[in-house]
């Protein structure tokens, strides 16, 4: 077998190779991150049958992606492995604290000649769409949630009693009354029937304009220029945000139509949570049983064993797809609330004494094995009676 290990950079690529009889067939070599050093580094892999060649390297986000299309392109077997694998494998092969690119690229071979690395397996076309849509729309929403929080801080200063005159600051009333009259002597000295008609699109009426309008006059807010400015753009980046993201929604269903994913089936899981969940998962064929999917999400629990002590309540790694372990844990909130049998189990943690959060940690390990059996038998949920 020939091994043939990669360090990935935004620039430039490290490679090693080496063969199974520990035989340095290329040292460290580096090669350009475009067409040219990619064509540069397929003619420098050894011209024997590509099943006996493994080429490995680090998962490093979007840095890697157009190497790894490159490479099975042109039908190379790659693994990709994950970067706390090898830098513990580096460790326990040295006990100097070195660590570079060339380095990198030699342990990445190393570790391939001496484990046995399943290939990569390339997602379908509509898995990685969703993919990236669902991780775009996770930044978006970010974003979209740092506004909001802006949002509550401005009004504190300029009309601090507006809270308790309106449902909520993040409605649709408010952000128009808002955006339409930016400061508390706006609010204050407005024509009473265009205030009301710009309430009336969320069924206020004319009492709860007279309502703001009179709270607006006794308010102990701080009128500002810059204020009122910062305060008509935030709502503003607001209403753009919360567009984009229902254009996005719109794009994943489309997909979620196409693939009628049989995780759909499941009672109170929608088409944003599902497009997560499978689009991280990826193929269920990648995983052997429902445990070896519970640590790709990083619900599994840590264990610690030392002789004939055996640490109890030990707390979940996280170590795995954070994106994944968010869905799968809200999926259990929502699942236990709709279906008599994880509810009953959501119930019976309680009872236990479980914290609401390890009671719904366990109610998502239940929802993961579930998922793995309509996703490897494409099946769908059928609710216990």
């Amino acid at each position: 077998m020939i091994y043939v290990g990669i360090d990935v950079a935004k620039d430039k690529h490290d490679c090693f190779i080496v063969s199974s009889d520990g035989e340095v067939l290329k040292k460290v070599f580096t090669f350009n991150n475009n067409l040219e050093g990619f064509n540069s580094f397929l003619a420098v892999i050894p011209n024997v049958p590509k099943d006996t060649i493994r080429v490995g390297l680090e998962a490093t986000g979007h840095y890697s992606l157009n190497l790894m299309n490159f490479i099975t392109n042109n039908q190379l077997p790659l693994v990709v492995l994950n970067p706390l694998q090898t830098n513990l494998f580096r460790k326990a092969h040295t006990l100097r604290k070195s660590k570079t690119d060339k380095i990198d690229a030699k342990v990445i071979a190393l570790m391939l000649q001496s484990g046995n690395f399943s290939p990569h397996s390339n997602l379908s076309y509509h898995l990685s769409e969703l993919k990236s849509l669902t991780r775009h729309k996770y930044r978006v929403k970010k974003n979209l949630s740092k506004y909001k929080v802006s949002l509550n801080r401005i009004p504190d200063i300029m009309f601090p009693e507006l809270s308790s005159v309106v449902y909520s600051l993040n409605q649709k009333s408010t952000y128009a009354l808002l955006k339409t009259f930016s400061s508390k002597k706006a609010i204050a000295t407005a024509h009473l029937t265009k205030l009301t008609n710009v309430l009336k699109k969320s069924s206020y009426g004319k009492s709860k304009a007279l309502l703001i309008r009179e709270t607006a006059s006794s308010s102990i807010g701080t009128d500002s220029r810059a204020l009122s400015f910062e305060l008509s753009q935030t709502i503003s980046f607001i209403e753009i945000y919360t567009s984009e993201i229902n254009k996005i929604n719109h794009l994943i269903k489309s997909i979620m139509d196409e693939l009628q994913s049989p995780i759909l089936s499941i009672p109170g899981i929608s088409y944003g949570l599902v497009s997560v969940i499978i689009s991280e998962i990826g193929s269920i064929k990648n995983f052997d049983s429902p445990y070896k999917l519970l640590a790709f999400a990083g619900l599994d629990p840590s264990t610690y064993q030392s002789g004939k002590f055996a640490a109890s309540n030990m707390r979940m790694v996280k170590r795995g797809s954070p994106y994944l372990r968010w869905a799968l844990l809200e999926a259990a909130r929502l699942i236990a609330m709709r279906d008599n049998t994880f509810k009953a189990y959501y119930q019976k943690k309680k009872i236990e004494g479980k914290h609401h959060y390890v009671a719904l940690s366990h109610v998502a390990k239940k929802l993961v094995r579930v998922i793995y059996h309509l996703l490897s038998n494409n099946t769908d949920f059928v609710p216990q009676s």
